[in-house]
């Protein structure tokens, strides 16, 4: 395999920096129950199992996202969109695992949405050290609100007219519908009145904003506006990087199958997550993955309705627990993992980038900078439990399944 051209750079973050005790919020409350059939767990023992929601309202909806956060914290970039551009060469091993349903737990922006469409939980936490990513989540929110479809959601997105008869572009590709929003140039008319009616819309979703947040939506949205589908990560106080993926270029990523597995380029992918959306149940919540709220908040909900965890997607958050901070960061991240409900198919989803360690993993595929590694958390919660984890090179290479 062709090595590629070594940069060192951390790249995407999330959930990594700690707060103080007293700082930290309330335990969440119980919130109300709809029935429906639970799924069997392992790991921590289950009291006698309440049932996961079919729907939550709003009301339970803005609880939960208050409840769970934890305190906003920083990291130097925008994080609008995804670094990675391997995040889908794990779909292919997934799928062949049959690791669906249950509970989906994530970092970062929309890349999430891919692995949801593909593994179909029945609830979903988004998580971020950064309220600016709860934030985004709203707005994405918002704007599945006000779309019927792929087309619409992605001219309401960068500020395109519809074409007559939107609904006709169902059953488009995706890449019919990217030539279409290319050659529609962006309207500033339009991009102001959908600015109106996504600030109108996220405030109606129970979640206190301020006029900080309402403005934070503005400035993501007017991103998005203004570069089209040729948006980039962006890092403060650092250039731009040579492997970073464009919108576009994630759109169009396949997996190590040679599929297109983006949310947005199945129509019946966009569906159920819009569904997941009207119902309420993807839930964006501030959190430090090693601290002493969100997740252990996420676990006790899970474990009192006997639902388990399908994946963790980490980025590569472990990367700043093992290098940057103390090994008592990394402690507390392995100890919220191993409450987090789990049974043998339930997965890990981590991004390795080669400049890390200044060689390529051995799963590196040729021309990409980032690596997806996947690995059962199972296997992770016992090697952690052992021992096993002494340096950030051990978490890489033990029990990494084969992804070709």
């Amino acid at each position: 395999m062709r090595r590629i051209r070594k940069l060192f750079l951390p790249a995407l973050v999330f959930g990594v920096l700690t707060q103080s005790a007293s700082m930290r919020p309330e335990r969440p409350v119980a919130v109300r129950q709809i029935e429906q059939p639970t799924a069997q767990t392992s790991g921590p023992a289950s009291p006698p199992a309440k049932s996961l929601e079919r729907a939550l309202a709003k009301e339970q909806f803005a609880q939960m996202v208050e409840k769970f956060s934890e305190p906003n914290g920083y990291f130097d970039s925008d994080n609008l969109i995804s670094n990675e551009a391997s995040y889908l060469h794990v779909m292919g091993k997934m799928r062949q695992m049959k690791v669906a349903g249950g509970a989906y737990i994530g970092v970062g922006p929309d890349q999430n949405f891919s692995y949801i469409a593909q593994i179909r939980p029945a609830i979903v936490f988004i998580t971020d050290i950064r309220r600016d990513n709860l934030l985004q989540h709203l707005f994405f929110k918002s704007l599945f609100a006000l779309s019927g479809n792929r087309l619409e959601y992605l001219c309401l997105l960068f500020g395109r007219p519809l074409p007559p008869d939107p609904k006709s572009w169902d059953s488009r590709s995706v890449q019919e519908i990217i030539a279409y929003l290319d050659k529609a140039p962006s309207k500033r008319e339009l991009f102001e009145k959908t600015k109106a009616e996504v600030r109108s819309k996220a405030q109606s979703f129970g979640v206190k904003l301020d006029p900080a947040d309402l403005e934070t939506i503005n400035r993501i949205h007017t991103a998005f506006f203004d570069a089209g589908p040729d948006l980039k990560f962006t890092s403060r106080g650092r250039p731009p990087r040579w492997y970073y993926p464009s919108y576009r270029d994630l759109l169009f990523e396949k997996d190590l199958t040679g599929k297109l597995c983006n949310y947005l380029a199945s129509e019946d992918d966009f569906r159920f997550l819009r569904s997941l959306q009207e119902r309420n149940l993807i839930i964006p919540i501030v959190a430090n993955l090693a601290g002493d709220q969100a997740l252990k908040s996420i676990a006790r909900y899970l474990n009192e309705r006997g639902e388990r965890v399908s994946a963790l997607y980490t980025s590569n958050v472990e990367f700043y627990l093992m290098r940057t901070f103390s090994d008592d960061e990394f402690k507390r991240f392995a100890e919220n993992v191993s409450l987090l409900p789990h049974n043998e198919r339930s997965v890990i989803i981590r991004s390795y980038f080669n400049g890390a360690w200044g060689y390529e993993h051995p799963q590196s595929v040729n021309g990409y900078y980032s690596t997806q590694l996947l690995q059962t958390m199972q296997s992770f919660v016992k090697e952690y439990s052992s021992g096993g984890y002494k340096s950030y090179s051990d978490l890489i290479s033990k029990h990494i399944l084969d992804l070709h």
